[in-house]
């Protein structure tokens, strides 16, 4: 008889939050930055751009980012391979300007990203939108070698993917003054 596997509540979410603390902190702002531009949650330009440039990037990237809804219904039914091209080039695309930034700088965070700004039924197709972004000539080949040496073998032939939304959504958090926080 086999055993179910028992779902603790929580386990997930916490699984999730502690794979973003293992990103840099430049990674974990960008994802941050990105979620609110692509989810629309936030003034990404107030609560992110730091001067003139960064505004600048932030405009380019919802620009860019408008995309994401027909992403979203373009992604594929199921793993054949008719009718890919409405949506693995838009992917393709907007892969090779996130990874271009310079601040997703291996798969596991790319995929984080990716999950919350298309949905699980993303999965099966992140491998490979990851490896061909992350394979061409705008990026630096010493940038394109360790993204591409990111991917696991594990990621990258995986029979099944899972259907779970992600539950954990990081956010801006503002800076607490401890001197006045101890008072």
């Amino acid at each position: 008889m086999a055993k179910e596997m028992q779902v603790i509540p929580g386990a997930l979410t916490l699984a999730e939050m502690k794979e973003f603390a293992g990103f840099g902190s430049a990674t974990q702002r960008y994802i941050r930055r990105s979620l609110d531009v692509g989810l629309d949650r936030a003034d990404a330009v107030q609560t992110w751009s730091r001067d003139a440039v960064e505004e600048s990037g932030i405009k380019e990237q919802a620009r860019l980012y408008k995309r994401l809804a027909d992403i979203r219904k373009a992604i594929p039914d199921d793993c054949t391979i008719d009718g890919i091209e409405q949506f693995m080039s838009p992917l393709i695309q907007l892969s090779a300007y996130d990874l271009g930034q310079g601040r997703i700088n291996s798969f596991p965070a790319y995929r984080f990203l990716y999950e919350r700004l298309l949905g699980p039924d993303v999965r099966p197709w992140l491998p490979g939108g990851f490896c061909a972004a992350a394979s061409l000539p705008h990026l630096h080949p010493k940038t394109r070698k360790s993204l591409l040496q990111s991917i696991s073998e594990a990621a990258a032939t995986a029979p099944g993917w899972s259907t779970r939304e992600p539950s954990f959504y990081p956010e801006w958090v503002d800076k607490v003054d401890i001197s006045r926080a101890a008072n």
